[in-house]
This record gives structure tokens, C-alpha cells and sequence, in this order.
């Protein structure tokens, strides 16, 4: 396992939790990313489906998963992945963000979805250590790029930093005659995320982080903010002329955005 190399950072779309059971176009680059960087000594994943009005971290030794969604066929329930936490990334992350917060360990909480879906394509084996870090809802979203700065020193520790989420996610607004329908999208969240993603490209954090001041198209696209929080950790750890890499750029139902985005991994060819 290599640990000496800095670890890229990745935003992760993960859309629905049946990409952990169906074929589908996403997952494939899920796993074709992982296979292009160093292998991890631990993830750190920061998920839109953990939110806490104090910030906390998963603190078991074995948390398991949680089926945290309703109404799916009995298989994605049966669904394990027996991955172990890393307590030495938990407390190491305690003394990095003390200084802003305390940082609480949850020993009852398991994995969700957000996280055990998107690891399950990248690292089949579950040999791969995980954390999870909560979203603070008492947080502003230039509070949270404040806390992601602290994170920064785990990638020369060999960590993987994930944000799991959605650049457009809206599920109101799902037009469910159309799931299967490759690539299809509302015209207002085709705006939303060449807005978005202009901004990323420019390196426009504080941009991001006023997401509300960015107009309609956006206000739909960014309905409810915990599904767009983790892409602000995800660039708020880019590093001056890092490159940064954009893929699975396409929607599901009109108005889900499954785009990653990685920042320092290696170029494509």
C-alpha cells in the first residue's frame, strides 16, 4: 500500500443507492478512478446522508451499514459490506479540527449509504479502512470550507478524502417517466451546471459557497444544500495549479447530476 504519495481528492455523484446492485454507466468510473491513483491507507468520506447539529465522526471499530432510504426491492437490503473503521484517522482528525470544533464520536452509527455504495465500486475487496464525517447543519457553507482546510495534511498521510453528493440534486422535481432515459435533463439544470461547473473550473469557491446568490436555475439545482456541501470540502482542499478532472457528466430523471469531480489525480491520456 502506498502512503508517500499525496492522495487526489474526489466528489462523488452517487445518485441512487440501487448503483450499488444495478448495471449502470456511473460506477465503472468510480472504480476506473481508483484503480488510476495510489492505494489508500483509509477514506475519509464526507457524506450528504450524515447530518448532526454538532459535528461527529463514526467511532466503532465495526460500524456496519446503514439502509438509510425506504421503498427499494428486499436485495439492496441484503446488500453487505463488511469494510473496518480506522480510529487512528478518527482521533487524528479530533486533533486537526479541535481548534474550530469538537469533534464527537458516534459509536452507534453505521455507514450510509452516501459512503457504502460509492466504496463498494471503488474498493470491492473492502480492504480499505473508512471514516465518516458528519455535516454540522449549524455550519455556514464558508464555515465548512474553513473546517475542509484543516483536512488537508491527510492526503500526504496516504488518506483518500471523498465527498459524497450531487452537483444538481432535486428530487421534487424528478421526472420519473424518464429514469431510464440516458442523459436526460430539464433545461434549468443543464443551466445550473454549466454554472456550477464554470465556477469550479475557475477555482471559484467563495462563489460556490454564496450558492443562493447564483440565481433560479441554481435554487432549483441546489434545492437543499447537504447533497452540494461535500463538493465545497472536495475544492476547498485544491491546491494552487492542482489539475482537476470532470466525468460522469450526465443526469438521471431531469433533475440528478451525477458528475465527479477529482482534484490532483492523474491525467487522463
Amino acid at each position: 500500500m502506498q502512503t508517500n504519495v499525496k492522495m487526489p481528492v474526489l466528489f462523488i455523484g452517487h445518485g441512487s443507492p440501487m448503483l450499488a446492485i444495478e448495471d449502470n454507466p456511473f460506477t465503472p468510473k468510480w472504480r476506473e478512478a481508483a484503480e488510476n491513483m495510489p492505494k489508500p491507507r483509509a477514506v475519509l468520506c464526507i457524506s450528504a446522508h450524515w447530518e448532526t447539529l454538532n459535528i461527529a465522526e463514526t467511532g466503532s471499530t465495526d460500524p456496519g451499514l446503514v439502509y438509510d432510504f425506504y421503498g427499494f426491492p428486499p436485495a439492496l437490503y441484503r446488500v453487505q459490506y463488511p469494510v473496518q473503521a480506522d480510529l487512528a484517522l478518527a482521533s487524528e482528525i479530533q486533533t486537526l479540527l479541535h481548534e474550530i470544533v469538537p469533534v464527537q464520536e458516534d459509536v452507534e452509527r453505521g455507514f450510509d449509504h452516501g459512503s457504502w455504495t460509492v466504496m463498494k465500486h471503488m474498493y470491492p475487496k473492502a480492504d480499505v479502512p473508512l471514516i465518516q464525517l458528519s455535516l454540522c447543519r449549524r455550519l455556514t457553507p464558508q464555515s465548512h470550507i474553513i473546517l475542509a482546510k484543516k483536512l488537508a495534511q491527510l492526503r500526504e498521510q496516504g488518506v483518500l478524502i471523498i465527498g459524497s453528493g450531487n452537483l444538481v440534486h432535486n428530487l421534487r422535481l424528478l421526472d420519473w417517466q424518464h429514469m431510464n432515459d440516458a442523459d436526460y435533463a430539464f433545461d434549468w439544470a443543464r443551466r445550473a451546471q454549466k454554472t456550477l461547473l464554470d465556477l469550479v473550473i475557475k477555482n471559484d469557491i467563495a462563489a460556490l459557497a454564496d450558492f443562493a446568490a447564483l440565481g433560479e436555475d441554481v435554487a432549483k439545482a441546489v434545492n437543499s444544500a447537504e447533497h452540494f456541501l461535500p463538493l465545497l470540502y472536495v475544492l476547498a482542499l485544491r491546491e494552487e495549479n492542482e489539475h482537476i478532472r470532470i466525468f460522469n457528466q450526465q443526469f438521471v430523471g431531469g433533475s440528478l447530476d451525477m458528475t465527479c469531480v477529482e482534484i490532483g489525480g492523474e491525467m487522463a491520456a
